[in-house]
């Protein structure tokens, strides 16, 4: 891989530049129809490093060469052979300041967007993390992994401010299944969470379990949806789960596994207010109705 981008870099040419609305960062695009988004603070700066003079953000606009580019106060339009795109800045940039990243080395990161390097390490996962959830209403971040423990982390102070051994607590615990956390979402004061474990709502105030869903097959995606929580995994089902634990439906899609759920809820066009799925198949399934799936985007 490194071989193959270092020949890429050698016979690479960059055909357009634009600047972006704030002055901060610079677009460039190159030949293989790739936009990267550099930060001129960054890379002007008095303590600047290498790192500082790389992309932020790398992304693949067209097939083909990217000939022109030019920004107005909203977007980034984009020029190819035959087609114009535009990109929202705000989307580019994703408005927040760091991102946060969790994987195999068992800790959370905080990555400055602005500058690209990482600021922050969280610490407390013995094991691969699967799962993240942000907090609303505080800086607060939830964390899963192979280890059982769901995390709660305060990004202020970079401390682990709680943790929930979901594997102990013996009506969720399923040692068939193992102690892994590969779900998890939250709600204000509440979690829900599952994998090994059953799927459980979590009073998080009181890291009270309240609610154990009947669920036997690992759930690999949940997240809360109004008033009810919906959950995907084993088998080709979307399941619509009542907070007290009632099934309300099992909503058939056309993969035999469901591996990630998707709610576009942009109050910019609520003509495409759906949710999909998608999983063990090329298809993504596209639910217009909660009740059944209208038809399948596919690759």
């Amino acid at each position: 891989m490194e071989v193959f981008q270092a020949l890429q870099r050698l016979h690479m040419t960059v055909f357009s530049q634009s600047v972006s609305p704030c002055g901060k960062f610079l677009a460039a695009g190159n030949n293989y129809g790739q936009i990267a988004i550099f930060s001129l603070s960054a890379a002007l700066s008095s303590e600047a490093k290498e790192e500082s003079k790389k992309p932020v953000v790398t992304f693949q606009a067209h097939d083909g060469p990217v000939y022109s580019m030019v920004s107005t106060d909203r977007h980034l339009f984009s020029a190819g052979d035959g087609e114009v795109k535009a990109w929202l800045w705000a989307e580019i940039l994703k408005k927040e300041n760091s991102l946060i990243l969790a994987g195999g080395d068992c800790q959370l990161h905080t990555m400055d967007l602005e500058t690209g390097t990482f600021t922050r390490a969280l610490r407390g996962h013995t094991d691969y993390i699967h799962c993240l959830a942000l907090r609303e209403r505080s800086p607060e971040v939830l964390s899963g992994g192979e280890d059982g423990a769901v995390r709660l982390w305060d990004l202020r102070t970079a401390k682990e401010v709680q943790t929930i051994e979901v594997y102990k607590h013996e009506e969720c615990s399923r040692p068939q299944n193992g102690r892994w956390i590969g779900c998890l979402a939250t709600d204000s004061d509440w979690m829900v969470c599952g994998g090994g474990p059953a799927l459980t709502l979590w009073h998080l105030r009181s890291s009270t379990p309240t609610t154990i869903f009947p669920m036997r097959a690992p759930q690999k995606h949940v997240t809360f949806y109004q008033d009810l929580i919906l959950s995907a995994g084993q088998g080709p089902c979307v399941n619509q789960w009542q907070l007290s634990g009632e099934l309300k439906a099992q909503v058939p899609g056309s993969s035999p596994g469901l591996l990630s759920l998707s709610l576009n809820q942009q109050p910019a066009a609520p003509e495409c207010k759906v949710l999909t799925a998608a999983g063990n198949s090329c298809r993504v399934d596209v639910f217009t109705n909660l009740g059944y799936r209208a038809f399948s985007l596919s690759f």
